[in-house]
């Protein structure tokens, strides 16, 4: 690809142009991608040696630039875009992988990477990419013979431009909850950001049970419903089973059964929406209940360690709905005891803290509260935010994360789930600036 934006990436020939972001401007890497042998420069302002075209905005340019130089080549694959508060991730790997069974050609992009055909390709540095990237990502999937892209689309990226220019054939809208508002400022701004993704799509796959489902159901879209309410796709009945959950669904007058290894209402709605995707796409029903069972969630995602009579549940819940999801899901395990770990992130929205701690209270046996990823905040400040007016005793702090993991451990006794939830597949703690390693579940089997 010829138009770039990153200094480090330019080869003799290329255009730079200089993107500012919210952490950077590009203006300052003028110079070095000049001496790196970009022959022409698009910029806000200043003069160059090389070809200078200054614009209005560069991102606006960028967006255009990239359109007309590479759609064309790109546009018989067929993206699929998830947006939401949760549940974004499993939705898109678990279709990824679904496609992969069924012998198609696939690319997924997201919160844990970027995959193509069954290889992680690379770790990204956010959930949906920068335009340009995102179009390196595309070429890379076109050049694989790739079909079909999964794509997580998040509420920042879609506030910030990244996707813009591209047409989706469907966009699928999970749930609203309570996140990122440190950045959207309110639920609406919030819903409205994601919207943006179901005015650039063919049809429309909405939960109707969400509070904030007539922001996706617009008029001009070709909308599609699932879940308990009445809907295209309705949920009559899941119950769960030793090994999983099994789920009822009825399309017009007929009914499915299907069955699933993954535990939880909230997973029901994110097998759910891998059912649809597929039915969509025209495969054949048998096929489907064939390939849902042998779906597995992606990394840190209820993945579960057995300790001797126990289970140790790493999870990536880092919001007040997800956190709850998470502990309902292992209630119908019937524990003796639930213990959750559980922390905050610093420098995000702070009006989540007192709900997680609530809810962690409220459904655990015990909670403790510790770190997860403080950056510049100090964590004692972040704890204090979480139990500022909590009334719930049941909790201990422990602010050292790996302590609390050894504490939570030392608790099980027989029957009992202890939840570490926060991080997931992360594998760093963010601590100032500083990104330090902390493989959570190696901690975990390195105690056990």
């Amino acid at each position: 690809m010829k138009i770039k934006t990153d200094s480090r990436k330019i080869k003799k020939g290329d255009t730079f142009v200089a993107l500012k972001t919210l952490n950077n401007d590009g203006h300052e890497y003028i110079e070095d991608a000049i001496n790196n042998g970009a022959t022409t420069v698009v910029a806000e302002h200043g003069l160059y040696e090389v070809d200078t075209l200054i614009v209005n905005n560069t991102k606006d340019y960028l967006i255009k630039a990239l359109k007309e130089e590479y759609y064309d080549q790109l546009k018989d694959i067929k993206l699929i875009g998830i947006t939401g508060t949760n549940g974004k991730t499993t939705e898109c790997f678990l279709t990824y992988e679904a496609f992969i069974k069924l012998g198609k050609k696939v690319a997924y992009v997201g919160t844990i990477g970027f995959y193509v055909n069954g290889e992680k390709v690379k770790d990204l540095q956010n959930t949906t990419p920068e335009i340009n990237e995102i179009y390196e990502i595309l070429l890379y999937a076109k050049e694989n013979g790739v079909e079909y892209v999964m794509m997580e689309v998040s509420s920042h990226a879609l506030s910030m431009n990244r996707v813009e220019g591209l047409e989706f054939s469907y966009a699928v809208f999970t749930n609203l909850t309570k996140d990122h508002l440190d950045y959207h400022l309110d639920m609406k701004s919030y819903a409205l950001a994601k919207q943006k993704l179901f005015r650039m799509s063919k049809k429309a796959i909405v939960n109707i049970d969400d509070d904030y489902k007539n922001y996706f159901l617009l008029k001009d879209s070709s909308n599609i419903t699932y879940g308990f309410g009445e809907a295209d796709y309705q949920i009559l009945d899941y119950e769960m089973t030793s090994n999983g959950s099994k789920l009822t669904i009825k399309k017009q007058d007929q009914e499915f059964e299907f069955h699933t290894a993954l535990l939880g209402k909230h997973n029901v709605y994110n097998v759910l929406v891998t059912i649809i995707l597929l039915l969509e796409e025209n495969i054949e029903i048998d096929k489907i209940k064939e390939i849902i069972p042998t779906l597995k969630a992606p990394s840190g995602r209820m993945d579960t360690v057995f300790y001797d009579t126990n289970r140790i549940i790493i999870d990536y819940a880092h919001t007040p709905d997800a956190v709850k999801n998470v502990v309902k899901a292992v209630e119908g395990l019937k524990p003796n005891h639930i213990y959750t770990i559980v922390g905050c992130g610093g420098n995000r929205d702070k009006t989540k803290r007192p709900e997680m701690a609530k809810i962690a209270t409220d459904l655990s046996t015990l909670a403790i509260f510790t770190s997860d990823n403080p950056r510049l905040e100090d964590p004692n400040d972040i704890i204090d935010d979480m139990i500022d007016n909590l009334e719930n005793t049941n909790y201990e702090v422990i602010v050292n994360r790996k302590n609390a993991i050894i504490k939570g451990i030392q608790m099980l006794e027989n029957n009992d789930i202890l939840l570490v939830l926060g991080k997931g597949h992360e594998t760093y703690q963010i601590i100032g600036k500083e990104k330090l390693e902390f493989d959570e579940k190696q901690i975990v089997l390195e105690i056990i």
